[in-house]
């Protein structure tokens, strides 16, 4: 993977109504712009903040550097006028490499510790989360982290996102998250093919699992994941049957016969408050 050009920028506004997909939530906050793990069938791709900024998708992050001081007054500003719950992040990982140095996310975990949101929901697909525990922990039972884990086929991880983390390694985070007490789902989204294992594998380190596929899940009924030209990667694989708006219900089923019902969601309501 080729190094992501790096630009440092005074965030104008960090907090921003949650709409869409997210309108379960009061606010979405990204703490970056432009994110490197750079996965192929990122709906973000098709979206105003990458179709308008140079480069390819992952060739670039924005660093927000004064986002801590901007979201301490935006979060009072906010909490004045009623419930704040927040998803972060909806265009980019708030745990991508960037953040090892940067430390952006964990300075905003800060803030939210000092002007508490309702609640907040981490979506990463990192293991660098692991390294806040410390802050999450200060959070409770206003904090969820969301633990992107498409599949557990590592050889099928590297043709899709060749520069995510790795399975093993988002899976042992889940781990050190339930034994540290910070309340975690995984989240099989976009649902990839895996084996009839996977949830065997999921059972004792969550107590919920969210389901969700490019068909629900990209904003579009599936439309910006087919401009993307998805459907080739599969075809590469001879795993055609997998892409599919019924494809998510193979890894459902497998689910339910190991996680009770109530603890297995689909689709947008996996990642509501």
């Amino acid at each position: 993977m080729t190094q992501s050009e790096i630009l440092y920028k005074n965030a104008k506004t960090l907090l921003n109504k949650g709409t869409g997909l997210l309108s379960g939530y009061t606010h979405s906050l990204n703490p970056y712009g432009g994110c490197a793990f750079g996965c192929s069938y990122c709906y973000v791709r098709e979206m105003p903040v990458a179709l308008f900024h140079e480069g390819e998708w992952g060739s670039w992050i924005d660093v927000k550097q004064n986002a801590a001081e901007l979201l301490r007054k935006e979060l009072r500003r906010a909490k004045g006028k009623g419930k704040v719950t927040i998803f972060m992040s909806s265009s980019t990982d708030p745990y991508q490499p960037i953040e090892y140095k940067e430390q952006i996310t964990r300075s905003l975990l800060e803030a939210m510790i000092e002007e508490p949101p309702d609640f907040l929901l981490v979506q990463t697909r990192s293991p660098l989360v692991r390294r806040d525990i410390d802050l999450l922990l200060k959070l409770g039972e206003r904090v969820r982290v969301s633990m992107t884990i498409e599949t557990d086929r590592e050889d099928i991880r590297k043709h899709f996102t060749p520069g995510a983390p790795p399975i093993a390694a988002r899976l042992e985070t889940l781990r050190l998250l339930r034994e540290a007490g910070v309340a975690a789902q995984a989240t099989i989204a976009p649902v990839l093919p895996s084996t009839e294992q996977f949830a065997e594998l999921l059972r004792p380190l969550v107590h919920r699992v969210c389901v969700d596929d490019y068909f629900m899940g990209d904003g579009s009924g599936g439309r910006r994941t087919r401009k993307l030209g998805i459907r080739s990667l599969y075809e590469e694989l001879g795993l055609e049957d997998w892409y599919s708006p019924a494809a998510y219900r193979t890894v459902y089923d497998r689910l339910l016969q190991v996680f009770a019902a109530e603890q297995v969601y689909v689709g947008q309501r996996g990642f509501e408050p």
